[in-house]
């Protein structure tokens, strides 16, 4: 199975990036690509050329375009991200909203509806949540995150749910704990791409 591992995450050195490469190493490199957005420099910022080609005129921008191949050669993506504000960082976004467009992820037909185009890809989700699993669930945090990535992007695109896991306290003093809930998130992630 080849899989694309997007994570989106100015620091090298934090623990999403390390979680990403975690996962890397646990599914062999040589099946797996890792799209690092901050470090790619990928530009979020869904501009005039977007819209554009959203309404199907114009060029794709190369960027997107390159975007599109690595996940057409893709069985598996698996985004990893920290929640901010119960969701995606703006720059991981940025990605869906540039590269999951009319056209490639879906396509809106005026007689029969949205076509949706990626059912070939499933789509796992890695949180790294700061607060605890108590206080997603009281507030409804999980899921609220969940509908909208779950429902909102996967399933709008027709991409199969694959697994959701969440990192919770991602910022305890705790090590060894966190290193425990960071091991069993990847594993799981791992088990369910290896099916």
């Amino acid at each position: 199975m080849n899989t694309l591992i997007v994570t989106a995450h100015p620091d090298q050195d934090s623990l999403t990036a390390s979680i990403a490469r975690q996962l890397e190493t646990a599914l062999g490199q040589s099946a797996v690509a890792v799209a690092d957005l901050a470090a790619e420099g990928f530009d979020p910022r869904f501009g005039p050329a977007d819209r554009d080609r959203y309404r199907g005129d114009g060029e794709l921008p190369a960027d997107v375009a390159r975007e599109q191949r690595r996940l057409d050669e893709a069985d598996h993506v698996v985004l990893v991200f920290p929640v901010y504000w119960w969701s995606m960082p703006a720059l991981l976004k940025g990605w869906v909203d540039r590269v999951f467009i009319n056209g490639w992820a879906f396509e809106i037909e005026p007689t029969e509806g949205t076509r949706r185009k990626l059912g070939r890809l499933t789509v796992h989700l890695l949180f790294v949540a700061g607060d605890a699993a108590e206080t997603y669930e009281r507030h409804g945090y999980e899921q609220a995150i969940r509908k909208q990535i779950e429902h909102g992007i996967v399933d709008y695109c027709g991409a199969n749910r694959g697994s959701s896991v969440f990192v919770y306290e991602s910022e305890r003093d705790d090590d060894a704990a966190r290193r425990a809930l960071v091991d069993s998130a990847v594993d799981t992630v791992a088990r369910a791409i290896r099916g």
